[in-house]
């Protein structure tokens, strides 16, 4: 395959060729069943934690079950080193196969794995296990696919033929989507529930199978040949990226400027918009993934068109608009969000007088972003179970050593072991809606919701969630990558987009939720991705350069 060494700008697109078409189709396809075996866990928590924490009461199960999906999560970062360092010593191709046979095989033995039941604690830790196997390898997954498909896309087009990588998460989530709802309706919720959940799971090992023949016939990165036949490849790539503060400077500058607030917009998007949905808004998990999936349908497209955009205009100006645009935005789209949803709760958040009056020293934090910690203080159990059930209030500081109390309009609930019951009277009695009313939005099919003026407000509402998405989302490959030079590109790029999606994108929903908790307002949570989107805007506009005409082929760093 040709390669030029010109620097990009002023060349005339062209046509993909036969190989570079293979190329994205199999770094493609192999990272969407990525996705979708990382997925499908975090959709499936709640069954999961039902089979392999079963000693524990429901909650505690849920929080486990989220706990081991969280490790996925935490360990990406390591992933990124790992798989980094072994991509620029041993190369892309070899590498990221691994990644995915790790990924593959994981997600199967999730599949196998006997329950509690079965074989006792044996059955956690095993999943615990997997899980981290899981997020290791999606850490070394994304950075090879990016590197891959950048290092064999042409002058001037990397980022449209990179954006192809970029929609992989959500077709991954998509497709997880599509697989569970199916089965959920043509088995029944009993039967799925008992053994139909692990079958998602277990028919990975086609998908696995498929993108192991087809990267097998792949051939090494024309930039790393390059390297290798000149002799300038690193012989120790974690101490050059971030030994070396010239090089350390950049990867920080593209977590803050850059992974940090994309993350977030994106968990945004997709992730919390969901959260809020179900968790907030009480609306049903049938019709929330329905929702969701239609707006990822329509929004999927925007990932190519805007790395395409980005090849003409820059890398910056659309990534940055995107955080900027959303960081504006999100508390009117949400809000809206919820009027369509749920008016009932709309309504009680305006009507109802909920208020919590307590010594403020005799309130904790409730952050808990791992959803393992146990409160114990009236406070603390107050706001807990008041965010729980999306009941707005107001704090009022209470004398020095008082008790706390809640009110419902005047009248007092007894803060004690009943307390989320009675509150859950009160608050209906006064007007909150009960699950299951029927204003909240419902709908019995995948395409029955396009015959609802409601569902398609909300779907338009969360189709420009998912737009922002494609905008900070659909370049950030094509701008990691010209950020550093072939020797330590993989392990270089591969550190701030996984603490930026992984720590930062990753513990959103929690975080959000503990903020929702600590004030009262069910749109307080908003604020974690406004703030590092806004920040990523700053920075990013002073300090990160724009890559769009580098010559990745001769940049070495020092320009």
């Amino acid at each position: 395959m040709s390669m030029s060494t010109a620097s990009g700008a002023g060349t005339t697109p062209r046509p993909m060729t036969k190989e570079e078409r293979k190329v994205i189709l199999a770094s493609s396809l192999g990272t969407v069943f990525e996705w979708y075996d990382f997925y499908l866990y975090g959709s499936l928590a709640v069954m999961i934690g039902a089979q392999f924490f079963a000693p524990f009461d429901a909650n505690t199960r849920a929080i486990f079950a989220l706990l081991a999906f969280a490790a996925g999560f935490l360990v990406r970062p390591f992933g990124a080193l790992v798989f980094g360092r072994l991509g620029d010593l041993v190369g892309r191709k070899y590498t990221f196969l691994v990644t995915i046979v790790i990924m593959g095989a994981s997600t199967f033995l999730v599949g196998l794995l006997p329950s509690y039941a079965t074989i006792g604690w044996l059955a956690p830790v095993i999943l615990i296990a997997l899980r981290m196997a899981q997020g290791l390898a999606l850490g070394g997954e994304y950075g090879g696919a990016a590197v891959y498909v950048a290092e064999h896309a042409p002058p001037g087009q990397r980022g449209y033929y990179t954006s192809f990588i970029q929609t992989t998460a959500t077709v991954g989530l998509l497709l997880s989507l599509i697989v569970i709802l199916t089965l959920r309706l043509w088995m029944g919720e009993a039967q799925f529930a008992a053994w139909g959940w692990r079958v998602p799971f277990l028919l990975s090992i086609f998908l696995l199978a498929i993108s192991v023949w087809i990267r097998l016939q792949m051939n090494e990165s024309p930039a790393f040949k390059k390297m290798k036949e000149e002799g300038t490849h690193s012989k120790a790539p974690l101490s050059e990226a971030f030994g070396q503060w010239k090089n350390a400077k950049i990867a920080l500058l593209a977590l803050i400027g850059g992974t940090a607030g994309q993350a977030v917009v994106w968990y945004t998007g997709q992730f919390y918009a969901l959260f809020f949905l179900q968790s907030i808004l009480r609306v049903d998990l049938f019709t929330a993934n329905v929702l969701i999936a239609w707006s990822l349908v329509l929004g999927t497209g925007f990932f190519i068109v805007f790395g395409a955009l980005s090849d003409r205009i820059g890398r910056k100006p659309i990534i940055l608009a995107g955080c900027l645009i959303a960081a504006v935005t999100y508390f009117p789209l949400f809000t809206a969000m919820t009027k369509a949803a749920n008016p009932a709760l709309a309504r009680a958040h305006e009507q109802v007088k909920v208020v919590l009056t307590a010594d403020p020293a005799g309130c904790g934090n409730v952050f808990n972003p791992v959803g393992t910690r146990v409160f114990t203080a009236p406070c603390d159990v107050s706001r807990v179970a008041l965010a729980n059930a999306a009941i707005k209030y107001d704090f009022v500081n209470g004398p020095a050593g008082s008790p706390a109390t809640v009110t419902v309009n005047g009248t007092a609930v007894p803060i004690d072991a009943q307390f989320a019951a009675a509150l859950g009277r009160a608050t209906q009695a006064a007007g909150y809606p009960a699950a299951g009313n029927a204003e909240i939005i419902k709908v019995n099919g995948f395409f029955s919701a396009l015959g609802d003026g409601r569902a398609l407000w909300i779907i338009g509402i969360l189709f420009i969630l998912v737009i922002y998405v494609t905008m900070v989302y659909g370049p950030i490959a094509a701008l990691l990558v010209e950020l550093f030079p072939t020797r330590i590109r993989y392990t270089a790029m591969s550190l701030p987009y996984h603490i930026g999606n992984g720590w930062f994108g990753g513990l959103l929903p929690a975080t959000s939720f503990a903020m929702v908790a600590a004030t009262g307002d069910i749109y307080y949570g908003l604020w974690y991705p406004i703030i590092f989107a806004m920040m990523t805007f700053v920075v990013g506009l002073f300090f990160l350069p724009e890559t769009k005409d580098r010559d990745i082929f001769t940049y070495d760093g020092n320009k």
